[in-house]
């Protein structure tokens, strides 16, 4: 058993220095190789996440943007039609007026014809009445004739 302990001491005596190597290489790499590739990381990953901020704030204010433009198309549609309202408003005051124009022109000529229709009519009744009456005696006259 000795012998195996005594062996062992050798093994470990001898594995010390790889030990100690192993122990020294992982320091000076840690220091020199992976705080500052941890540093570059960090570094990376924080401008990473600004520019992710950036890009949201940018966003946001492309969306206010949009919102604004968005807004003042509303409101630019909205005076077109209210410019529109009117101005059919005022086409059917328009309408309407000349309309009423063309209703008294047409109702008095409408009254003139009438007018003159019953002056046409009575002078016809008048002529027809006094053609009765001569055609009546002529008549009348051709009877007597004949009589006697």
């Amino acid at each position: 058993m000795e012998a195996t302990l005594h062996a062992l001491g050798e093994i470990v005596l001898k594995g010390l220095p790889t030990f100690f190597l192993l122990l020294l290489l992982h320091f000076y790499l840690k220091r020199t190789f992976f705080a500052p590739l941890e540093k570059v990381l960090a570094e990376r990953y924080e401008a990473t996440t600004g520019a992710r901020k950036q890009a949201e704030s940018a966003m946001a204010r492309a969306e206010a943007k949009a919102q604004e433009y968005e807004e003042a198309l509303r409101a630019a549609r909205t005076e077109v039609y209210k410019e529109n309202e009117a101005l059919r408003k005022q086409w059917r005051e328009q309408q309407t007026v000349i309309l009423a124009e063309a209703r008294a022109k047409a109702d008095s000529a409408i009254a003139i014809a009438k007018a003159e229709i019953a002056g046409d009519v009575r002078s016809a009744k008048a002529s027809l009445q006094s053609d009765a009456d001569r055609i009546a005696d002529g008549i009348a006259a051709a009877i007597l004739r004949r009589a006697s």
